[in-house]
C-alpha cells in the first residue's frame, strides 16, 4: 500500500505508525480492536487517522508488538501477587481482610475511600424482581444458578443500568451484591436487611445457628476472595465491559466463567473429600483413592504460590478459633501432611473454604457461592477500570487454520 501525505489533522498509516512506535501492520491491528478509527484517504488509496486520537493512544503507552494479543497483557491497578503475598491497591490483602469487613473493603476497592460501618442494602424493586424470578426455577437449582438468574432480574429492574458513568456503576454494584445474597432462599431465620452481609449470607448456606467466630470466618473468606488478579472469570468480565456491557451483564459473564470445574467449583471437590475423610476416619485412605485413579488431590497447590496460599493460611487461622471446626480442620491438615510425603504442594484457599463449609454444615456447593458473592466486588472493580479504557480493545487476533479460499459452495 502506498501512503499519501496527511490531510489537515489526519495522518497516513505510515505517520500514525511512527507516532505510535509500531509497524504499519500493528496500526491496523489497533483498528480491528477498536483502539483507532480509520478512514479512506481522498484518493481512495490507503487510510488516514485522526491526529488527536493517535496521540492519545501513544500517550497511554498501549504499544504492542506486531501480532500481540491484548488479553495476555491486561494492566490493572487492583491486585498485585508477588513473592507469596497478594495486595489490594498496594495494601496487604490478608491484613486488610483481618481488620475490615467485606463491605468496607469492597467499597474501598471501588472508590479508594474506607467508610467504617458501611452496609449494602438491596433495593426493594430489584430484590422483589429477583425473588420472583427465582421462584420459577426448577427444584434442585444450585445457588450460583440462582445468582445468575437474580443478576438478570436485578438488571431488568434497573432502568439506569446502561449508564456507564462511574457513579451510576457504583450505585448498581452497591445494589447488586446484596440482591444476589438476599434473593437466595433462607434455610433458617434471616437477619435484618441492614445486618452485615456475612450474617445475611450464612442462613442461605446452612440451617445451623452461627456463633460469632463462625460469622467472622465467613466474612473473612468473603474479604479474602474479593479479587485475585486476572483469573478466567475476571478476564470474561473485562471483555464484556470492553464491549460496554452494563455492570449486571459484566457480572453475568463472570458468573458464567465461574461455573467451570477448574475455577469456582474447585472447593466443592475438596468439600466432598474432607467429608469422606471424616466419615472414614482416615486421610491416607482417601488420598490413596485419589492417587490410585490418577486424580489430583483437591485443594492443594496454586500456580501463583509456590509456597503456601496466604488466603488459606488466614482462613485456617480463623477456623482454629471455632471449637466445632476442629475435627474438620484436623482432617484438612492430615490431607496436606499425607500428600506432602509425595509432593511439595501446599493447601490452597479451596481446601480452607471446604473446611469452613464442612464444619458449618453447609452443602458442597457453598464454597462456590461464597466465592461468587465475594468476587462480584472484584469484578465490578475491574469493570470500572475497563470502562475507562477505549472500547472493544480486548479483541484478540489469531491465525486462521481452516481450508484456504476460495472453496466451492456446499
Amino acid at each position: 500500500m502506498t501512503d499519501h501525505p496527511g490531510h489537515g489533522d489526519r495522518l497516513t498509516t505510515k505517520e500514525a505508525a511512527q507516532r505510535l512506535g509500531v509497524k504499519p501492520e500493528t496500526v491496523y491491528a489497533y483498528v480491528s480492536r477498536g483502539l483507532l478509527t480509520s478512514h479512506r484517504s481522498p484518493s481512495g488509496r490507503g487510510s488516514t487517522f485522526d491526529t488527536a486520537e493517535v496521540d492519545a493512544l501513544a500517550g497511554k503507552g498501549r504499544r504492542e508488538p506486531p501480532g500481540g494479543d491484548p488479553l495476555t497483557r491486561l494492566r490493572s491497578g487492583i491486585t498485585l501477587i508477588d513473592a507469596g503475598r497478594y495486595y489490594f491497591r498496594g495494601v496487604d490483602a490478608t491484613a486488610l481482610a483481618q481488620r475490615h469487613p467485606y463491605e468496607e473493603i469492597a467499597d474501598w476497592l471501588w472508590t479508594g475511600t474506607l467508610r467504617p460501618g458501611l452496609r449494602l442494602i438491596a433495593p426493594p424493586g430489584a430484590l422483589s424482581a429477583a425473588r420472583r424470578a427465582l421462584a420459577g426455577m426448577p427444584p434442585g437449582s444450585g445457588p450460583v444458578d440462582r445468582m445468575r438468574v437474580a443478576a438478570i432480574a436485578a438488571a431488568v429492574a434497573d432502568p439506569l443500568r446502561f449508564d456507564l458513568g462511574r457513579d451510576s456503576v457504583l450505585d448498581s454494584a452497591r445494589a447488586l451484591i446484596p440482591t444476589l445474597v438476599d434473593a437466595l432462599p433462607p434455610l433458617g431465620p434471616p437477619p435484618p436487611a441492614d445486618a452485615p452481609l456475612a450474617s445475611r449470607l450464612w442462613p442461605r448456606l446452612t440451617a445451623r445457628e452461627p456463633d460469632p467466630p463462625s460469622l467472622r470466618a465467613l466474612d473473612l473468606a468473603l474479604a479474602l476472595l474479593i479479587d485475585h488478579g486476572m483469573a478466567a472469570s475476571t478476564v470474561a468480565v473485562r471483555v464484556a465491559a470492553s464491549a460496554r456491557a452494563h455492570p449486571y451483564a459484566a457480572v453475568s459473564a463472570g458468573l458464567g466463567a465461574l461455573d467451570g470445574p477448574l475455577h469456582g467449583a474447585a472447593s466443592g471437590l475438596a468439600h466432598r473429600m474432607l467429608a469422606e475423610v471424616l466419615e472414614r476416619g482416615s486421610a491416607p485412605a482417601v488420598v490413596a483413592d485419589h492417587l490410585r485413579v490418577s486424580h489430583p488431590v483437591p485443594g492443594l497447590g496454586h500456580r501463583l504460590y509456590p509456597g503456601s496460599d496466604p488466603r488459606a493460611d488466614a482462613l485456617f487461622a480463623a477456623l482454629a478459633d471455632i471449637p466445632s471446626a476442629q475435627a474438620t480442620l484436623t482432617a484438612a491438615h492430615q490431607v496436606a501432611e499425607v500428600t506432602a510425603r509425595q509432593t511439595s504442594l501446599h493447601p490452597n484457599v479451596d481446601l480452607a473454604l471446604a473446611a469452613l463449609s464442612v464444619a458449618s454444615g453447609m452443602p458442597s456447593e457453598a464454597g462456590e457461592t461464597i466465592f461468587a458473592v465475594a468476587r462480584t466486588a472484584g469484578w465490578i472493580a475491574h469493570a470500572l477500570e475497563e470502562y475507562a479504557e477505549p472500547p472493544l480493545r480486548l479483541r484478540p487476533t489469531g491465525p486462521y487454520t481452516g481450508p484456504p479460499p476460495p472453496q466451492p459452495l456446499p
